[in-house]
């Protein structure tokens, strides 16, 4: 039933193609609905006094922002997100296989990371930023749990992916394939040319010191390259394009994993000989910059401004993009050569964006719920432990998607039963203060209102519909009412 009724409202929001503009209350709503991971009543305040224009203006200059001083402060005990992959090495030493101390060092790693990301997607100043690096690190995706990427995504997410969100494409690229995350976990490190791995094994003749790891070339790094991250599946290349980047980018390997893990580049292991990606020549006798070129070829490839716009389009607008929005901003991604902050600015002042067709039509994923709620509720969050194993169940632990092709935005993902109950139970378990180490004053937050409209008015911050009004006539108490509308259909859309 709870399933069917959010189906309902959901498709109902998609049938307004004729309906009227978006007044200026519902576009502040809509601003900090997809703009933020989750309306506050002080988000909203501010949206409506500066603006929303000013206030989207401002969001995609996040440096012109001053940061929350709590927040700030706060991220200081987090000693190991600041570490260098070489301080990370020394002070959580890590061996593999598993070694003496290694499960207590990895979890105060993961801890730490995760923890923090949470805190700054609930208290930080800059959301549209924050939005955007955990969009970003879901498109260039690597997995924490596979060996010593357990050490190397902190820096990867701070070094490569943080940087770059509203900047050019390219720089982005080239800073995730240089970094050590990607390279161990696509495997490219062990990837050697058929004549190196030859010339290998006859100079070491199987001696101390022959590479053990090199099994030849290794296409996975190049296969995601033109499939999850530039062109997109089937988008104009073909299976002897992927052999031949991969050719490419033999030698883009990783020095001392023990020693700080830093790129390196190893003209022992890269093909030398001529290759040909997507029809252009790369000359033969090179080295590093066979794979500078293929990076150049792919970012300003055609394909490529379509697929990263329709991405973009598909988190922020809708499942299914209308394609006259794709089609402009895939025109300022070609024309300003990658301008992460000109495509979004596009998408942003679109009249697609703001249209009732998308007005409160897109499913949350679950850490997008998860945050809304915390926000929504002005949870203090001690420690994140049980919020983390929450995510776990609802299908989205954060760093953990296996896949390279990272979490789906897609609403047909995340609406099984399974998801919806969790979702219902956590929204009482959080407004019941039974999260540990999340502690939620609702008198504050609902400004002692207890009537279940002004409850439901209060954290959905627009009047409640019909339907969900009927589901909160309970004696159960406001703690219960509340978290009916954190659990419920309403609270589920942004």
């Amino acid at each position: 039933m709870f399933r069917s009724f959010f189906a309902m409202i959901l498709a109902a929001s998609l049938l307004f193609p004729g309906a009227p503009k978006l007044n200026k209350e519902q576009r502040a709503l809509h601003a900090a609905n997809r703009l933020t991971f989750g309306p506050t009543t002080a988000e909203l305040a501010a949206i409506q006094k500066m603006g929303v224009e000013k206030w989207v203006d401002l969001q995609l200059h996040p440096e012109r922002i001053a940061e929350n001083p709590a927040l700030a402060e706060r991220l200081k005990r987090y000693a190991s997100v600041h570490m260098t992959n070489a301080q990370l090495m020394e002070k959580y030493p890590f061996r593999q296989p598993a070694g003496k101390g290694n499960a207590a060092n990895v979890r105060l790693i993961y801890t730490e990371l995760a923890e923090t990301k949470l805190l700054r997607a609930v208290h930080s100043n800059r959301q549209l930023e924050e939005l955007l690096a955990d969009f970003w690190f879901n498109h260039f995706n690597v997995f924490f749990d596979k060996g010593f990427d357990r050490m190397l995504v902190t820096s990867y997410e701070r070094d490569a992916i943080r940087p770059h969100v509203l900047g050019n494409f390219k720089d982005m690229v080239l800073a995730t394939a240089k970094h050590p995350a990607m390279l161990f976990y696509l495997d490219n490190w062990t990837s050697v040319s058929t004549d190196s791995l030859d010339q290998m094994r006859k100079r070491f003749k199987r001696k101390a010191g022959a590479p053990k790891r090199a099994a030849g070339l290794n296409e996975n790094y190049a296969r995601e390259l033109l499939e999850l991250h530039t062109m997109g599946v089937d988008n104009g290349y073909t299976q002897q394009d992927v052999t031949e980047v991969a050719r490419c980018f033999t030698g883009w390997s990783i020095g001392d994993l023990r020693a700080g893990a830093t790129f390196k580049f190893n003209a022992l292991l890269h093909d030398q000989k001529e290759k040909r990606v997507l029809g252009q020549v790369i000359p033969a006798g090179r080295g590093e910059e066979d794979g500078l070129q293929v990076i150049d070829i792919l970012v300003n490839h055609p394909s490529t401004a379509k697929f990263v716009s329709t991405k973009l389009a598909q988190r922020f607008v809708a499942d299914v993009p209308p394609p006259a929005l794709v089609s402009k901003m895939a025109a300022a991604f070609s024309k300003t050569r990658g301008d992460l902050r000109e495509v979004m600015r596009t998408m942003l002042t679109s009249p697609e964006f703001w249209s009732p067709a998308v007005y409160r039509a897109k499913m949350k994923m679950p850490f997008e719920m998860v945050a809304s709620a915390l926000r929504a509720t002005g949870a203090t969050i001690e420690n994140s432990n049980a919020v983390q194993q929450e995510l776990k169940t609802l299908g989205q632990p954060l760093y953990r998607k296996v896949e390279p092709t990272g979490y789906y935005p897609f609403a047909e993902e995340w609406t099984n039963s399974a998801s919806l109950l969790t979702r219902m139970n956590l929204g009482l378990a959080l407004a019941q203060n039974k999260v540990r180490g999340v502690r939620v004053d609702l008198e504050t937050t609902l400004a002692g209102k207890t009537a279940p409209a002004a409850v439901a008015q209060a954290l959905l911050l627009h009047p409640p519909a019909a339907e969900t009004l009927k589901t909160l006539q309970t004696d159960a108490g406001t703690a219960h009412v509340a978290g009916l509308v954190l659990g419920g259909p309403e609270f589920q859309r942004r």
